[in-house]
């Protein structure tokens, strides 16, 4: 066994846990400007062209993301990139099936999931770079 297994190993447990439990990760602390009438509906999301901000709707406007959010990609862009991306009301040309992920039960859903996302995506770029500074024959 390597010398510095025991901290690669919590380290990836701690990993594994953000991501399995991600929808019960604190939501990032991110500024929610509110304007107009109460609306938690979605229905395109937009990242401003600084990408500091998130315009959830007419009503609502999170800001604050921290830039490292960004590192942790899945794929060719970010988590948070995709939430924006594939939360939103869209339909399928061929069928006109209306894909809406807005929840009659629980509305606020989908605002707690960015900031949860925000959460999960600093704390995996904080980890990682936790793992990076580890050497082999570090006890």
């Amino acid at each position: 066994m390597a010398p510095g297994f025991h901290k690669y190993a919590e380290i990836g447990a701690a990993l594994m846990k953000l991501h399995i439990e991600y929808e019960q990760q604190v939501e990032y602390p991110l500024e929610r400007r509110e304007t107009g009438k109460l609306n938690w509906r979605v229905e395109k999301m937009a990242l401003s062209k600084d990408k500091t901000q998130l315009r959830y709707n007419e009503f609502l406007t999170l800001s604050g993301i921290p830039p490292e959010v960004y590192e942790y990609r899945l794929g060719n862009r970010s988590a948070l990139e995709w939430v924006v991306d594939q939360y939103r009301v869209s339909t399928d040309a061929r069928s006109g099936i209306v894909n809406d992920p807005n929840r009659e039960d629980d509305p606020e859903y989908i605002v707690r999931l960015v900031g949860q996302v925000v959460t999960v995506s600093a704390e995996t770029v904080r980890l990682v770079g936790e793992l990076a500074g580890l050497s082999i024959d570090q006890g």
